[in-house]
C-alpha cells in the first residue's frame, strides 16, 4: 500500500483508524482487504475489529463503485411522489439490488435519504447529473444513455 499515508500517523495509535481507513479509501475508492489488514497491523488491532468500524460507518465501502453510480432519492418528497417505483424499475432493468453494483461494474445503484432537490421530486442522480420529476418510462433511456460505449471505447476497437 501506499506508505505516504502511514508516514502521517504514528504506529500503534488506535485514534487514527477512521482517518486511515478514508486516506486508504480515498486512493483506491474503496476498501480493500489487504489494505484492511496493513491498517490493522499498523494500529496494532484485529482485522476484526477493522472490519467492524469499516462496516459501522456508511462513508465505507468493501466492494469497489461502479463505473457509473446511480442514487435514487427517498425523501419525504420523492417517497410521495412514488420514487418506490423508480427504485424497483431501477432495479429490475439494471438486474440488481439497492447496494449492488452490475457484473460488469457499469452500475452501482443506491439509495439516499434524501438529494436536495426536493422541487423535482421524484429524483434521481446518475454520478453528479440531475434527473427530476423522472418516470419509470424514462428509465430505461437514462440507463442506455449510461451503457453505451464511450468514444474512446469505439476508438480502440476500430468504431467510427
Amino acid at each position: 500500500m501506499h506508505k505516504q499515508i502511514f508516514e502521517k500517523y504514528p504506529a500503534k495509535d488506535k485514534s487514527n483508524l477512521i482517518a486511515l481507513l478514508q486516506a486508504v479509501q480515498g486512493i483506491y475508492g474503496y476498501l480493500p482487504e489487504g489494505a484492511l489488514q496493513e491498517v490493522a497491523d499498523f494500529v496494532g488491532i484485529p482485522l476484526s475489529r477493522v472490519y467492524g468500524v469499516a462496516t459501522f460507518y456508511n462513508q465505507f465501502r468493501l466492494t469497489p463503485l461502479g463505473e457509473n453510480v446511480i442514487r435514487v432519492c427517498r425523501g419525504t418528497a420523492c417517497h410521495v411522489c412514488n420514487s418506490a417505483n423508480i427504485l424497483f424499475t431501477m432495479e429490475t432493468n439494471l438486474g440488481i439490488k439497492a447496494g449492488q453494483t452490475t457484473r460488469d461494474k457499469k452500475f452501482t445503484l443506491e439509495t439516499v435519504a434524501c438529494i436536495g432537490a426536493c422541487s423535482i421530486a421524484p429524483v434521481i442522480t446518475v454520478n453528479d447529473e440531475y434527473y427530476g420529476k423522472i418516470t419509470v418510462k424514462e428509465i430505461p433511456g437514462i440507463i442506455k444513455k449510461y451503457n453505451t460505449p464511450k468514444v474512446q471505447d469505439k476508438q480502440k476497437a476500430g468504431v467510427k
